[in-house]
């Protein structure tokens, strides 16, 4: 429920707009890849790699990569049918929402997803370059289709699949994804840096240099997964303002900019300038009053309000009040670790008693770029989270170790929880009982082991408080600035994950 007034009559929706599966290349069918959407997003697009007009040809180092996107755009072709009927047969209308959408590599432009609002009248467009594929979607717009043109992992340098914003227009592009597994594009100093064999990240590509030249673009967040795992946590996400859960109302928010680039907890974030909320474009004046409210999936760490890509204004939550004994609370359940050489199942069957069970939100992943156990190289969808009474929650998933000291492959589950010191978390987890008070969770997590010294172990995450989790602030800015304006606001979690919201405008040629 939004806080906020000017929020009044939207709701927040968690989506991922931009991952793959088999078909084209990637793995794991389109069928896994939606039954693990659902788990965990409120609506999804699994893209089908398309076409690459100047892919690199004339090296012979690069002759595989030629053949692979070769074979894989054939693919794509042949099972565009199923794929729009798939697509179609997924989408719920209130419930959970699909997109058909296509990739559309570029050395010179970048790489861009094409959505389509009307699965129907979808197809792939073979486009020469940026030029030909507007035209053609000036065509189809003539004919009353509507459609999007994204660009993604825009950090690469210009020339090597980085963005051209000397070609950027906002006619089909009312947002820009910033953050996804590639990394965060936001400046070249952010976290989460660019570690895939494509490159690292170049300045002029970045969120920060495209604002600064002028254009007007909301952000979003997706995982750009090939393993048929939409949302995989931690790879990037998006939220968007919505009226309703429908195809046309998450339309209708991302083209008017109302949208949120997460890296994976659901964060609701609401940002305000002079009562226009974000994506906005507002008149001129001297007097800017923000509102700011945030709930976060974890403990916020800092809420940083930027104008003109530098911040202007922090705000950290006040910790100081009394200790908690009583409230909303968020406990996060973490699946995995172990070095054994095979797979891990986990089923868990927990009550909250003596409290409420208020909210489940799963943070699940597929399969990473490393390679998965044996046992699991053909398996894609292996989870599943039901709550067969209000407070009772059953889960079962798969885990396998970690591949890096610094790469996770848990599993995660958090609960909102409304009780008091006495609520207890009770129930098992692969047979091992569980028996756990909010007061035994207040200080720091507990961990246990499910068998000897290096076995897979799972661990409840310290309670965290609704003080800890919630900010809510004003902050006025005063400028006798002549020029347009932008502001947008960051938040980072101390579990390390952040929110971004679409920048508002304060533009001195926009009429009251």
């Amino acid at each position: 429920m939004a806080q906020l007034a000017r929020y009044s009559g939207l709701n927040t929706y968690f989506g991922d707009v931009h991952n793959h599966c088999g078909v084209s290349y990637g793995r794991g069918s389109l069928e896994d890849a939606y039954q693990n959407a659902r788990l965990q997003l409120d609506f999804a697009s699994v893209t089908v790699h398309a076409h690459w007009p100047d892919i690199p040809t004339g090296d012979p180092r690069l002759d595989y990569l030629v053949d692979y996107h070769a074979r894989g755009f054939e693919a794509a072709t042949e099972q565009w049918p199923h794929y729009q009927a798939i697509t179609d047969a997924s989408q719920v209308e209130g419930a959970f929402v699909t997109l058909p959408s296509f990739e559309w590599h570029s050395m010179a432009y970048g790489d861009h997803v094409v959505y389509f609002k009307d699965t129907g009248a979808s197809h792939i467009i073979p486009a020469t370059d940026l030029a030909d594929m507007r035209a053609h979607l000036r065509e189809l717009a003539g004919r009353g289709i509507d459609t999007f043109l994204i660009p993604h992992h825009i950090g690469y340098r210009r020339g090597y699949r980085g963005i051209n914003w000397a070609a950027f227009t906002p006619e089909f592009s009312p947002a820009v994804e910033i953050v996804s597994f590639h990394g965060l594009s936001e400046h070249t100093e952010a976290p989460y840096p660019y570690l895939h064999s494509m490159g690292p990240r170049d300045a002029h590509s970045t969120v920060q240099h495209g604002l600064g030249l002028g254009h007007i673009f909301g952000f979003i967040g997706s995982t750009d997964h090939h393993n048929a795992h939409p949302g995989h946590y931690g790879y990037g996400r998006l939220a968007v303002w919505a009226e309703a859960l429908t195809r046309e109302a998450i339309w209708v928010a991302i083209r008017a900019r109302r949208t949120v680039a997460l890296t994976g907890d659901r964060i609701n974030l609401e940002v305000a300038l002079n009562g226009a909320v974000m994506g906005a474009v507002v008149p001129a004046s001297v007097e800017r009053r923000m509102e700011i409210y945030v709930m976060g999936g974890a403990a916020l760490d800092v809420v940083e309000v930027l104008r003109n890509n530098r911040v202007i204004h922090r705000w950290h939550p006040d910790l100081s009040g009394a200790e908690w004994d009583g409230g909303l609370v968020k406990v996060f359940l973490e699946l995995g670790w172990g070095e054994e050489p095979a797979s891990t199942p986990w089923n868990v069957n927990l009550q909250v008693q003596q409290g409420r069970l208020y909210d489940v939100e799963p943070r699940l992943r597929g399969h990473g770029i490393e390679p998965p156990p044996d046992d699991m190289r053909d398996r894609f969808a292996f989870s599943d989270v039901t709550q067969p009474e209000p407070d009772r929650v059953r889960w079962s998933t798969v885990t396998w170790r970690n591949p890096t000291v610094s790469t996770p492959a848990t599993q995660g589950l958090c609960m909102t929880i409304d009780g008091d010191v006495h609520t207890r978390i009770a129930g098992h987890i692969n047979g091992h009982d569980v028996d756990l008070a909010l007061g035994d969770l207040r200080d720091g997590a507990q961990s246990r082991y499910l068998g000897g010294f290096v076995s897979p172990a799972y661990c409840f995450h310290r309670a965290i408080p609704q003080a800890e989790l919630e900010g809510r602030f004003t902050f006025e800015d005063r400028t006798s600035s002549t020029s347009r304006d932008w502001y947008y606001v960051r938040v980072r979690q101390q579990n390390g994950h952040y929110a971004w919201s679409s920048p508002i405008w304060v533009d001195p040629d926009r009429q009251a």
